[in-house]
């Protein structure tokens, strides 16, 4: 079975691509485009990954991160932040609510596709152009 990974950005082209590049690695993908919607889609529907921005408006990523940590069922859930920040600290803020990785914007296909793998201890499958 795929795994159904939730990509939040406010972004509605970065959202586009992200997806695609899941999509064509074999991910079933569900989009939000801030942290309160995807804590909504998380309500409804099995989640194995969730790959998030870190400036969104209404709730940002390292918010989201918090909300997710507090519910027992996603205790374990691995989040991946996909953002254009890269400050020390703001990393080390995203480790302390609870993020599983961080990669920074901009990134290759084959990047983001190596890293969700690794995280959900899949076999790579390569991005297909």
């Amino acid at each position: 079975m795929n795994p159904t990974v939730l990509t939040v950005d406010d972004s509605p082209s970065i959202r586009q691509m992200v997806g695609l590049t899941l999509r064509r690695a074999g991910c079933e993908v569900i989009e939000a485009p801030d942290g309160s919607a995807a804590l909504e889609t998380l309500k409804r529907h099995d989640i194995q990954l969730i790959v998030t921005d870190l400036n969104m408006p209404v709730m940002d990523g390292i918010t989201l991160i918090r909300s997710v940590r507090a519910d027992p069922r996603c205790r374990f859930l691995p989040i991946l932040m996909l953002t254009t920040e890269s400050e020390p600290a703001k990393k080390q803020e995203g480790r302390a609510a609870g993020a599983t990785g961080w990669i920074v914007k901009p990134f290759t296909p084959e990047q983001l596709v190596a890293v969700v793998n690794k995280v959900l201890g899949r076999i790579a499958v390569p991005a297909q152009a």
